[in-house]
């Protein structure tokens, strides 16, 4: 791969890399019995999309350590693509979306081999369950066979057990906070855990750690990486509910109909007075908040509150953060562009 950065060829070794594993894993696994068929499909449909920055941060964990490009490193990357997909997956079986990518999720998707079954909806959840449990496996997998040396995987195989607890408190975080009134303290702490850490900085850590970077790299790349995964996890906030759903795949009602405890949300409530909370605790608690223009009404105490414009400050402030931290770094020129490229990619984006 040349120095210079460009994404649409990272990002097509990563779609092979994927693509080939998963495809193998899927026929392992009907192989077992053809009935399985379903879930398997479910596996190669959970890693079909990205934008694959998660495999690219590792990457660029790696180079920024002046190491080479590697065809066994690009496959190690790739494997966090496959904690991405069963974060996913789970993720949408908790929050119970109907869509990710413009397609039903894997819970939904699954009604149909179960729909002759007792408790269908509820059998479709516990295989999406499964599949998400088989795709964090399967990441592992990946990982271990990528083909680097054993003692570069050593560096970096506890770094997984920090990065599937912090994960899983995340996600623990936001289901325990669901429905309480909103903080923006306590949101920044849900996002952080469950997205900031595991999409910038366990990524590019875990390169580092393959890569034998020294503490001062390492701690570079959590100054960077923490603020970057934040902002990200901001974006998305807005984009989930003011985004296009063309564009993002997913269902702008979401958010609202989950009560998810997110900053967008802390942030109005934070400013709002009795009066908009009250309206706020009624269109929050619709069990269909598309309806009857509840979710333009959500949009319009937000934009009156100046809600969004605080969010898109906290964006730019975090992203100032990192490249700052970044500039600090003494990393070769071309890992210093590509890192700044992924944080303008990763926090200014549609979907």
């Amino acid at each position: 791969m040349p120095e210079r950065w460009e994404p649409a060829a990272f990002k097509a070794r990563v779609d092979a890399v994927l693509s080939e594993f998963v495809a193998r894993e899927a026929d392992e696994f009907v192989a077992i019995d053809p009935e399985l068929a379903p879930v398997a499909q479910q596996l190669e449909v959970a890693v079909a999309d990205g934008k694959r920055l998660r495999a690219a941060f590792c990457y660029w964990g790696w180079r920024a350590a002046r190491q080479p490009d590697s065809d066994a490193l690009v496959r190690s990357a790739a494997a966090m693509e496959l904690v991405h997909a069963a974060a996913v997956v789970h993720d949408d079986l908790i929050d119970d979306s109907p869509l990710r990518h413009g397609r039903p999720t894997a819970h939904r998707a699954l009604r149909g081999a179960v729909r002759r079954r007792p408790r269908a909806v509820t059998s479709a959840r516990s295989l999406a369950m499964l599949v998400g449990d088989l795709l964090m496996a399967m990441a592992g997998q990946m990982f271990a066979t990528s083909g680097l040396p054993a003692a570069y995987l050593a560096r970096a195989r506890p770094l997984w057990s920090v990065l599937a607890r912090e994960l899983i408190a995340g996600e623990c975080l936001e289901i325990l906070r669901t429905g309480s009134d909103p903080d923006t303290a306590e949101s920044l702490q849900v996002i952080r855990y469950k997205t900031a850490k595991y999409t910038v900085e366990q990524p590019l850590l875990i390169g580092g750690a393959l890569a034998g970077a020294g503490e001062r790299l390492r701690e570079g790349y959590s100054a960077y990486g923490l603020p970057l995964g934040e902002a990200f996890q901001l974006r998305d906030d807005l984009l989930g509910l003011f985004g296009d759903p063309e564009h993002t795949g997913k269902a702008n009602a979401d958010d609202v109909r989950g009560r998810r405890p997110t900053t967008l949300l802390a942030e109005t409530w934070r400013m709002a007075g009795e009066d908009d909370r009250e309206r706020l605790r009624e269109l929050l608690g619709r069990r269909h908040p598309g309806e009857d223009g509840g979710l333009t009404a959500v949009r319009e105490v937000m934009r009156r509150l100046r809600a969004p414009e605080r969010i898109e400050a906290m964006i730019s402030a975090r992203v100032e953060e990192a490249l700052a931290a970044l500039h600090e770094l003494d990393v070769p020129a071309h890992a210093a562009e590509a890192l700044t490229a992924l944080a303008h990619s990763a926090t200014l984006r549609l979907s």
